[in-house]
């Protein structure tokens, strides 16, 4: 569990740095917008209310997309002390568990979600933002999916 506990700590510590340091001190609150790599890598600063892609902004309070993300980080480590995993895997879950409470720090203070990440390719211009918490989110789940050994935690539950 030491290595789900200090990767979830340095997966929020990351997040929170990078929003402090892009949103409040390259001030993108107020210019809104700043062109690092164009089209690759731009930052523009959104409040997301919602879930991903600012989905359900308009129905749901922080509240319950507070608890959904606690409820899910709990139920992350229930498994984990119920199926014990390799290395990987708990990696795996702590950038999962880090992001959802960088996440959950931003409702908190905030009541939104801070974003500043846009990428755009080949022509498509992406009118989405995100921020480094939703990658370890996104990295955590696919690590899971992935590298979970449910046939090491099947034989050790039977």
């Amino acid at each position: 569990m030491k290595a789900v506990a200090l990767t979830a700590f340095l997966a929020l510590l990351l997040d929170q740095a990078s929003k402090y340091a892009v949103i409040h001190g390259m001030e993108l609150w107020r210019i809104r917008s700043i062109d690092v790599l164009p089209p690759l890598l731009n930052f523009r600063y959104g409040e997301n209310r919602g879930i991903n892609f600012g989905l359900f902004s308009d129905g749901l309070s922080p509240w319950v997309l507070i608890g959904l993300a606690v409820v899910i980080c709990a139920g992350v480590l229930i498994w984990l002390i119920r199926k014990p995993q390799k290395l990987l895997p708990r990696i795996a879950a702590g950038l999962l568990i880090g992001g959802a409470l960088g996440n959950v720090v931003d409702r908190v203070y905030y009541g939104y979600v801070l974003d500043f990440l846009n990428m755009s390719c080949c022509g498509i211009n992406n009118p989405f933002v995100f921020n480094v918490a939703d990658i370890f989110i996104f990295a955590g789940a696919i690590g899971l999916v992935f590298l979970a050994d449910e046939e090491k935690a099947r034989k050790k539950g039977a």
